[in-house]
């Protein structure tokens, strides 16, 4: 099996070329053409030379990491946003589907309107609230043009690798006696290597299961609950680390406005990827407490 990979340098695409060595022939390119195999295109913006990559590397699986992610930037820059998000996955799918190959694509919660206490399914109707999340979602239907597709949405994505949810909050604590984190916004903290581990997986299946999946560790939780919890994971593993930290106030989305509106339910409902492949997805404390023991390991 040989295997193109879009976004070698982001937070996913770094944990994928681990887990996709043992598929076969892994060509894993960033954005930069210089420093890819053979001068190779891996920049989304560009869509005639990515095409042009596909026809010569001519892969059995395309995997796409790499995405617009900026969300509030997204909102003065849509043209931009739509290039990446929906137009080179369209690109990549149609040249998947030429050779037969299978397309993989990683979208976002963001597709939903972010309503309700009720995990989202599959199935359920669309209704992004931002710039981000109508082009992820106009991305997801290119996509899916290719009839061998396997599309993953995910939510509240982290790595032990580059900038992360848990590093700002201790970098805060570390300097602030008082934090206020939103308390009206609910999902599960998802590791990139939970992530990159699952598409592995799946692919290694060898079985036509096309299709879109809710791919995100399981449980639930606030990011003022997250907050607090790496707090007392990092009280307990790193007592050296000071954390001057004393007072941790919980607000509603609502005293904390942004460019791009933020769904309030992030909730996703995982039991089609589960029993389709045969997964467990574990407790998002899991990957949380293993990434920061990576952290002090660091």
């Amino acid at each position: 099996m040989k295997v193109l990979l879009l976004g070698r340098e982001g937070q996913v695409g770094w944990e994928l070329q681990r887990s996709l060595q043992p598929l076969g022939e892994l060509i894993a390119l960033g954005r930069n053409s210089a420093d890819n195999v053979d001068g190779l295109c891996g920049d989304l913006t560009q869509l005639e030379p990515l095409a042009q990559t596909v026809r010569s590397v001519r892969p059995d699986v395309i995997v796409n990491a790499a995405a617009y992610t900026a969300v509030d930037r997204a909102e003065s820059e849509p043209e931009l946003a739509h290039i990446i998000n929906t137009l080179a996955p369209g690109v990549l799918a149609q040249e998947a589907q030429k050779l037969g190959a299978w397309m993989v694509h990683y979208s976002t919660d963001y597709v939903f309107d972010g309503t309700g206490q009720r995990p989202w399914r599959e199935d359920d109707g669309t209704g992004p609230l931002s710039v981000y999340g109508r082009t992820k979602l106009e991305g997801e239907k290119a996509v899916a043009l290719c009839a061998r597709h396997l599309i993953f949405r995910t939510s509240w994505v982290y790595g032990a690798r580059g900038g992360n949810f848990a590093k700002t909050m201790l970098r805060l604590a570390t300097q602030r006696e008082s934090l206020q984190v939103i308390d009206d916004q609910r999902g599960a903290p998802t590791g990139a290597d939970l992530l990159a581990d699952c598409t592995a997986h799946a692919l290694s299946a060898r079985a036509p299961f096309a299709g879109v999946y809710h791919l995100a560790a399981a449980g639930e939780t606030s990011w003022f609950d997250y907050a607090n919890y790496v707090f007392s994971q990092v009280q307990t593993a790193r007592p050296a680390m000071k954390l001057i930290v004393k007072d941790v106030q919980p607000i509603p989305t609502s005293a904390y406005p942004t460019a791009a509106a933020r769904p309030l339910n992030s909730r996703l409902n995982t039991s089609k990827l589960q029993a389709t492949f045969g997964l467990h997805l574990p407790d998002w404390r899991i990957g949380v407490a293993r990434m920061l023991k990576e952290m002090n390991h660091e």
